[in-house]
């Protein structure tokens, strides 16, 4: 039901039918926003955004900083502050914020994550849909209608400016022109265009703003590796200017890190539902066509068959006993992007976006918990984990304040 109502009649590529229309809408995806080329072409964005974050904690500290000269601040809205202005931008080539519609969009897509997590009656007894046992199906509707009214808005302005020559184009003026001269098998093109974008910017916002906090939870409670990454950047990169993400490769231990991360919380923990296209055995069992398949992910990168101390924090186990392990599909004991053709198309992009905005805050701040106990690591509810408490962090300065400017 939730993707019925709220992804199109299963126009997200991620949750359609294998076919023609997927083919097509992930080609697009995967060339015009995913590629090493055009990901590099957008990285000005990225690089904005996140000074821009960094420029605001300072300006925070400048203004509220405590007799011990740090600063409390709540770093889960400021990660979705970033991720979200990042990707819009990408998408649509405008944050927004000044409408609110940067932080309307970002609770709809909060909750269209939790409603495609929940447990819907009807989905396992279609009869008694009528009932709207929980009141699912008109909280679904109320987002499905809360994201439409956004992107029909961003489609609409998009179809009547004229683009001018030589400027950048974003990826809803790219469907646009493609769709032009194409026609879309299954969908109109209306609909193509608003389901691919808001299903970029739904699955890619939450999972990144997901791994992103919990990478920072996991270092705030062990202060050891904090300080070794931190180490680490000043050693390769220095204190006198800002890291880059041409640096990321040779901060070996920032990205074992981000392994483990990965590792340990899953940004999804359930794979997307996959569904088989024919009858088939598998270990002995008769699976039919058209069975529903959720692949656990979070048992897999918890077996302690395969991980030593799978539950505890080591990112040292991806410079030593997993350290030809990637995350890339190749390896099935570590997937949290799923593998094979239906895996996360974003990954090149999240795998720089997630490690240089921590290098980026490790860099330039000292970070403590605010008391002595452990930050709480409790979970919410929904198809992605999201940390279910705010991420309260003390933060205070350790470059130049003339690089903060």
């Amino acid at each position: 039901m939730s993707s019925e109502i709220m992804a199109y009649k299963q126009a997200f590529f991620g949750l359609c039918s294998y076919g023609p229309y997927w083919r097509e809408t992930r080609k697009i995806a995967t060339i015009e926003l995913f590629s090493t080329r055009r990901i590099e072409m957008l990285k000005h964005i990225r690089q904005f955004e996140v000074k821009s974050g960094i420029k605001e904690i300072h300006n925070n500290w400048a203004k509220n900083m405590n007799l011990n000269g740090v600063v409390k601040m709540e770093m889960k809205e400021w990660i979705g502050d970033i991720v979200m202005n990042t990707m819009q931008k990408m998408l649509f080539g405008r944050s927004n914020e000044e409408e609110g519609i940067n932080y309307k969009g970002h609770k709809a897509i909060r909750r269209l994550f939790e409603l495609s997590g929940a447990f819907v009656v009807a989905d396992y007894l279609p009869y008694l849909r009528w009932l709207d046992i929980g009141g699912y199906e008109k909280a679904m509707k109320e987002v499905s209608k809360e994201m439409d009214s956004v992107v029909e808005e961003w489609l609409a302005e998009h179809k009547t400016k004229k683009i001018k020559s030589g400027e950048a184009e974003d990826f809803m003026d790219v469907m646009l022109s493609i769709c032009e001269n194409k026609h879309l098998p299954a969908f109109d093109a209306d609909t193509a265009i608003k389901a691919t974008c808001m299903g970029i910017l739904s699955a890619g916002t939450d999972t990144t703003i997901v791994t992103l906090t919990w990478t920072l939870c996991l270092l705030l409670n062990n202060y050891e590796a904090l300080q070794k990454a931190q180490d680490e950047i000043d050693a390769h990169v220095g204190k006198n200017k800002w890291v880059q993400e041409s640096d990321i490769k040779n901060l070996v231990y920032l990205q074992a890190i981000v392994k483990e991360a990965l590792h340990l919380y899953p940004a999804g923990p359930l794979s997307v539902p996959h569904e088989s296209m024919e009858d088939c055995v598998i270990g002995g069992y008769d699976i039919p066509k058209g069975t529903h398949l959720l692949v656990n992910l979070w048992k897999i990168h918890h077996d302690p068959n395969i991980w030593k101390n799978p539950h505890e924090f080591k990112p040292e186990r991806f410079l030593t006993t997993h350290k030809d392990v990637d995350v890339r599909g190749n390896h099935f004991e570590l997937i949290p992007f799923g593998s094979g053709r239906r895996m996360c198309p974003g990954i090149s992009l999240v795998l720089q976006v997630v490690p240089f905005v921590i290098a980026m805050l490790l860099q330039g701040f000292d970070m403590k918990r605010p008391s002595d106990e452990p930050i709480d690591m409790s979970e919410s509810f929904g198809l992605s984990v999201l940390k279910a408490s705010p991420l309260e962090v003390l933060l205070a300065p350790r470059l130049a304040p003339v690089l903060y400017e």
